[in-house]
């Protein structure tokens, strides 16, 4: 494999200018934070970069300047979220050339795809890439599972490696493990489960609240792997309000308020998204401030 699937890979947003444009200044604050902080990985559009607003030219300029930022310390990865072969294959294409290492993969948009065309739809763009692809399997915000049995189908492409599972099932974690073994890496896709899914042999975690609390997330992950798993069952439990977070209809709103609060992020979204008011913001703001007032002290969880 040319890239390792382990450890924490932040699914980051995407940050905009007041004049709606992508503001590239705030966004490498942002990842310079995530590499300080020892991720793994960077995951660019996904649901919390806001894909569905993005054009093809905004993907591919954030995919050069996040290589050009990591210079090769992590690898970058962009999220393939398409409503037709033809442009998930050519998407495919430009993330090669720009530079990404490996692919996240959502089945088609909007059309609710069979099995068999789910299935088709993933090998065709495996078969148009040497880049890994990772499916992102999130049956319960995109209504469409896909199955051991079409993991069957397409793990007969060498280049289809791993499993985003948003199943929210941790069990499945245990499902995949029996049926594939090690040629289906997991990376845990839901923060409110990430801790169960990781102690249950999950390789990694595509993680959300990352993007405004980067080193007690990767801190989590870097304790449970070394065993420490009070430790990390304790800054779990301090962490779960907020990791709830992004379980909501409002996310990349939530997310982006906790990106204030700790320094390395703005408020701003693309309409129709719009930034939180009323009860919901008063809300959201009691949670990030109390988890501010118990931030817990962490060990040096790089040198474990």
């Amino acid at each position: 494999m040319s890239i390792e699937w382990k450890g924490v890979m932040p699914a980051v947003t995407t940050k905009f200018t007041a004049s709606d444009t992508l503001d590239l200044k705030m966004f490498e604050h942002n990842i310079n934070a995530q590499l300080e902080a020892g991720v793994h990985g960077i995951v660019l559009g996904g649901t919390l970069g806001e894909a569905s607003t993005l054009s093809d030219d905004e993907k591919r300029t954030l995919t050069t300047t996040t290589v050009d930022i990591v210079k090769g310390k992590v690898p970058v990865l962009i999220n393939i979220a398409e409503q037709s072969t033809k442009s998930a294959v050519q998407a495919a294409l430009n993330a090669e050339e720009d530079g990404a290492k490996a692919l996240m993969m959502l089945p088609p948009m909007r059309y609710k795809s069979g099995d068999r065309e789910t299935v088709e739809y993933f090998k065709a763009v495996a078969n148009s890439t040497s880049l890994p692809i990772m499916v992102y399997n999130n049956p319960v915000d995109y209504n469409i599972e896909v199955t051991l049995e079409m993991f069957d189908e397409l793990l007969k492409c060498d280049n289809i490696e791993a499993v985003k599972e948003s199943t929210r099932d941790v069990s499945n974690v245990t499902r995949i493990k029996n049926r594939f073994g090690d040629r289906l890496k997991i990376m845990t896709g839901v923060d409110t489960v990430a801790l169960e899914s990781l102690l249950m042999g999950a390789d990694g975690w595509i993680a959300g609240l990352v993007c405004a609390f980067p080193a007690e997330t990767v801190a989590i992950y870097e304790l449970q792997k070394a065993g420490r798993i009070k430790e990390a069952i304790d800054i779990y439990r301090w962490f779960l309000p907020l990791l709830e977070l992004d379980i909501n209809p409002k996310l990349v709103q939530n997310i982006k308020l906790a990106e204030v609060a700790t320094g390395i992020g703005t408020e701003t979204v693309r309409a129709p998204r719009l930034p939180l008011y009323g009860e919901e913001r008063k809300h959201v703001l009691k949670v990030i401030e109390d988890g501010l007032k118990t931030r817990p002290t962490l060990p040096d969880y790089k040198n474990l």
